[in-house]
């Protein structure tokens, strides 16, 4: 490694990874913590083939740790925004990845560098094209055959239950990295595109789950290969998602597929989905059955955690199926129950203006909050804790990335599996919280409208419960009272219960939201407040 030892140089990167640091620049050298003691060099050099070519490895077994260096920093950062949305998983481990303040890895004259150099050789040969492939070989035999695309067409039939962008990105994320997908209706059909970055990848996924029911005797997956090659996603949604690429708008009302992929399939109906389904933790679907409030344990595919599944709107109400139904509704092999993540770490925090009521509202939002702790001695820093995984998922999701008094604020799941009260007569400042008994908890009742009402963060805010008395001047006073600047505002047409304003930015919106939501009225009517996914 440049300007250093490798012993040192980890030891530079090691030391950053301890409490808060400032992420590096991006850099072609990668640094790999947490790596289980038994894993090999091509299962590390397996995780960046997908992205590029692998040029050097260096392993620390005894630290747990290893730095990959990519063949171009184009490479690097494609890997890294993947794996920033997907964590991957050796050994059933979860391993992060994370840029090296080191240029470039120097190896030559260490020991024990020769098993590395034979497994990028082996590995790189493989992926390079050099692996002979048979010309008579077919699909059916199980060997891939040459010129076959990465990008697979998937039909859903049957679909008695949701199936959402996220459903299909945990199943097929088993068989190799996903890069993009693309989901639309067609024929009255929920069909998909999905691109590998391994056309092996997506060979495998055909082989094993055409055929497959997602769960007991419904929701029947077609697969075949598409004659495209590589997918073109615009945009980040509900709809469509290009995993490397973390930077794409939402392009609320925009179709998801560019008119040459449209060319591929014939006029496609753009219409919604008619269907709603809960945002939810990987393989976790919502039900219908009476006394299902809560949600499944989360069923976890290891390279795909930190998703949501995103609501679409439509006629069917909430669906929920109970715990005890998910083990018989699961027809894949190898899905085992993963750790139920409630808690949720917030960094970047605005010490001066934060509150664990503030954050109580915004993260309601998403779901239900029962516990909020700012850290004592690291005001920037607090802990959440959600009522299931799927509504921390969710709240992650969508407030990731955010700002908030000023700061961009960082959302991640916690290690902690509970928020800890303050024991009695312990100093806390009233900085934790317990809101378990809250009657602001949006998502409490089973079959609440909120469940298919849950948008991310917007600058135009969705107010409901406004009494008879209240006209548009009252409302745009009262937000514009509160220092906000009101852009628009309009009451709904059939139901004056009901209204839309419009402020001057997203994080004015989320600051509204804090302020204003559960406002008295007058009348026993308390304002509620939301993000709504319309403009005025």
């Amino acid at each position: 490694m440049s300007n250093s030892t490798p012993s040192t140089a980890n030891g530079n990167d090691s030391k950053k990874f301890k409490g808060d640091r400032s992420p590096c620049a991006p850099s072609r050298v990668l640094h790999v913590r947490k790596i289980p003691i038994e894993v090999t060099e091509a299962e590390i050099i397996s995780l960046g083939v997908p992205f590029g070519k692998v040029t050097n490895l260096l392993m620390l077994k005894g630290k747990n740790q290893a730095f990959i260096e990519m063949a171009s920093e184009e490479a690097a950062i494609t890997m890294v925004n993947y794996y920033t949305t997907a964590t991957p998983h050796l050994r059933n481990q979860p391993v992060f990845i994370q840029y090296s303040n080191h240029r470039e890895l120097k190896t030559d004259n260490l020991p024990n560098q020769a098993r590395a150099q034979a497994a990028l050789q082996a590995v790189n040969a493989v992926h390079s094209g050099n692996m002979t492939l048979s010309s008579s070989a077919s699909a059916s035999d199980g060997t891939l055959m040459p010129g076959q695309s990465p990008v697979l067409r998937i039909i859903v039939e049957n679909l008695f239950y949701p199936v959402s962008l996220e459903v299909l990105h945990q199943i097929f994320s088993k068989f190799g990295t996903v890069l993009k997908i693309i989901t639309f209706t067609k024929n009255n059909q929920f069909q998909a595109l999905l691109q590998y970055a391994d056309p092996m990848n997506a060979h495998h996924a055909k082989l094993t789950l055409d055929g497959q029911n997602i769960y007991n005797a419904c929701c029947t997956l077609r697969v075949e290969f598409s004659k495209l090659t590589s997918l073109n996603v615009k945009y980040n949604n509900d709809k469509s998602r290009d995993f490397t690429r973390l930077d794409l708008p939402s392009g609320d009302g925009q179709p998801t597929l560019d008119p040459a992929m449209a060319a591929a399939f014939g006029t496609t109906d753009w219409g919604t989905l008619q269907m709603s389904c809960f945002l939810g933790a990987p393989g976790i679907i919502s039900s219908p059955y009476a006394g299902a409030a809560g949600f499944a344990p989360a069923i976890g595919f290891p390279q795909a955690a930190g998703l949501s599944m995103q609501t679409v709107p439509g006629a069917l109400g909430p669906l929920t199926i109970p715990a005890s139904a998910v083990a018989g509704r699961m027809a894949m092999h190898g899905m085992a129950p993963a750790a139920v993540h409630l808690v949720l770490l917030v960094s970047n925090l605005n010490p001066d203006s934060i509150s664990p009521h503030g954050l109580f509202i915004l993260f309601g939002v998403y779901g239900d909050v029962h516990r909020v702790k700012i850290l004592f001695n690291k005001k920037e820093n607090a802990l959440i804790q959600m009522a299931d995984a799927t509504q921390a998922q969710l709240a992650m999701s969508h407030l990731n990335g955010q700002r908030l008094h000023g700061k961009v604020i960082r959302v991640t799941i916690s290690r902690h599996q509970t928020v800890q009260l303050p024991r009695e007569g312990q100093e806390d400042q009233g900085l934790t919280k317990d809101f378990s008994n809250s009657p602001l908890h949006r998502f409490k009742k089973p079959g609440s409208k909120n469940f298919q009402n849950i948008f991310p963060p917007s600058a135009t805010l969705h107010l409901s419960n406004i009494p008879p008395s209240i006209t548009d001047d009252n409302l745009k006073d009262l937000f514009a009272g509160t220092g906000y600047t009101v852009k628009a505002f309009k009451f709904f047409q059939k139901d004056r219960k009901m209204a839309l304003i419009q402020l001057g930015s997203v994080e004015e919106a989320i600051q509204a939201l804090i302020d204003l939501h559960n406002h008295d009225l007058g009348e026993n009517h308390h304002l509620r407040v939301s993000f709504s996914k319309s403009t005025i």
